[in-house]
């Protein structure tokens, strides 16, 4: 301002007071100063907004201005809440919404809002990048569709390269066994363990040994050799009634409760079977 216009500010201000809005909005009484004090917030706050825009003020600068934006704003609502006790209208629910150089609503985080340069400052401009939807999870029933013989690895041998691989093992094994009982065998010879070098076969039996065992002959056809049976051997009708006991003795287990074995096998021991 030159020096005449605040001469001129001078002479229209003599012999009056300027009132100075309140600090807090509880100790205004009066609706018409209420407004009147709403109406100031409003205009500093649109002052404010139009120098933010500029992106060379510096970081610093742009921050210090958005927080008295949001100083101004916070006070704003104290105002409004004032003149809806006074009796005023609600501006939180009809005034308009605030919106930034582009036209759409200021965004912001928990009740903190930036305009302008604010929104391209370091670390800020993360807030507003909306973040990638995570993939859509898959259901069970969309897994399972996917599951065949090959999961539980029955086609393992499809391949063709897994039965060769298992079948050079196989001889290999084969071939270390048998290396290591001509092994033992040789060490057993030359101890002098083994007298005879022909192999003795297992399932001969003397019949001097069978008569002393007092076992069980059986008869084959002409030309084979007979052989003895040292254990009782049961019969077919013996297992098949040894398997329906089991069967019972299962299905017991799976469907009866211990009330009912217990009771069960107290009637048994009472008839003595």
């Amino acid at each position: 301002m030159t020096a005449l216009a605040r001469f001129r500010q001078a002479q229209l201000e003599e012999g009056k007071v300027k009132e100075r809005r309140p600090f807090l909005a509880s100790e205004c009484n009066e609706l018409p100063k209420a407004e009147k004090w709403r109406r100031q917030i409003i205009g500093e706050i649109s002052k404010k907004v139009a120098q933010i825009q500029n992106a060379g003020l510096g970081e610093f600068r742009i921050r210090d201005l958005n927080d008295e934006i949001n100083k101004l704003l916070r006070e704003k609502g104290h105002w409004e809440v004032r003149i809806r006790e006074l009796g005023g209208p609600d501006y939180a629910r009809i005034g308009p919404r605030m919106l930034d150089h582009e036209g759409k609503e200021v965004p912001g985080n928990r009740g903190y809002k930036y305009f302008g340069a604010a929104k391209d400052l370091p670390g800020v401009r993360e807030l507003f990048e909306k973040e990638p939807l995570p993939p859509p999870r898959k259901t069970r029933a969309e897994l399972m569709k996917s599951i065949d013989a090959e999961y539980y690895g029955y086609r393992d041998e499809d391949d063709g390269i897994l039965e060769p691989l298992e079948q050079e093992h196989e001889k290999k094994v084969i071939a270390e066994a048998v290396e290591k009982w001509k092994m033992e065998r040789e060490a057993r010879l030359a101890r002098g363990d083994e007298e005879e070098e022909e192999e003795v076969n297992i399932y001969a039996v003397n019949e001097d040994e069978s008569d002393e065992e007092g076992g069980k002959e059986k008869e084959g056809e002409e030309g084979q050799q007979k052989f003895i049976a040292h254990v009782p051997v049961p019969t077919q009708q013996e297992i098949e009634e040894a398997l329906v006991r089991r069967k019972k003795m299962e299905l017991l287990q799976k469907y009866a409760s211990e009330t009912l074995m217990a009771q069960s096998e107290e009637a048994k021991r009472l008839l003595g079977l």
